[in-house]
């Protein structure tokens, strides 16, 4: 056997640990959490977060509650390795990926650092998004991973278990980043009702519009007949 296929041989075998769940639910403490067990018994870790959520702090990750740990922002995953240094990246043995939904090259990554690497990955991020539809790759890597861990948070409205994430404005575009005053979380019930609500008054609001619109084409064509 050569050096290279030795090495393998040797490497030790690398993880997938994956942390899902709504927003608030506690993914990024959770992370933080298991990042720094890692760390306090002897392990090199890093710790990864998307340069697009600025909401805290730009080189750290931030818990809602204000629980701080130092972190690197990047706008993708596979150019992690160039920006830290080989050997650096070799010393390696866990590395953290907050906010993994912001991430499109995630199930690469991960293959690559897990599989061929022997890295531990731990990562967290949301499931869904503010629709219940697949948001980001962070399902893609469900097949890759040792362990999922689902968590939940507290219904806004009855303090029951929250599995879902509910968006207070009426902005649609997936990717809106923000904490409680865009977010919240709900349980089925009172997501359902409360999407309900939303849909009936956006309904509502185009209905308006168009109404509105039609009167002023009709009185822009009354005005031309007058002429």
């Amino acid at each position: 056997m050569d050096r290279v296929g030795s090495s393998r041989s040797q490497r030790v075998s690398g993880e997938v640990h994956v942390i899902i769940g709504p927003m608030f639910a506690g993914k990024t403490t959770s992370l933080l959490r298991r990042i720094m067990f890692e760390g306090n018994n002897g392990r090199n870790i890093a710790l990864i977060k998307s340069s697009k959520d600025t909401r805290y702090a730009i080189d750290s990750v931030v818990t809602h509650d204000g629980v701080k740990f130092p972190c690197w922002a990047s706008s993708d995953l596979l150019s992690f390795r160039q920006k830290l240094g080989e050997d650096a990246y070799e010393k390696l043995d866990v590395i953290g990926i907050d906010e993994a939904q912001f991430f499109e090259d995630l199930y690469d990554f991960c293959c690559e650092a897990a599989d061929q690497d022997g890295k531990t990955v731990i990562v967290a991020g949301l499931d869904g998004d503010y629709l219940r539809r697949s948001f980001g790759s962070v399902l893609d890597i469900i097949p890759l991973a040792d362990t999922i861990t689902k968590l939940t948070a507290r219904c806004e409205v009855c303090g029951k278990r929250a599995f879902f994430t509910f968006r207070k404005t009426d902005e649609t575009k997936t990717e809106l980043i923000g904490g409680a005053d865009v977010y919240m979380p709900l349980c089925r019930q009172h997501y359902v009702n409360e999407q309900t609500v939303v849909e009936a008054a956006w309904t509502v609001l185009e209905s308006r519009k168009l109404h509105h619109q039609t009167e002023s084409s009709s009185h822009v064509e009354a005005a031309g007949s007058a002429l």
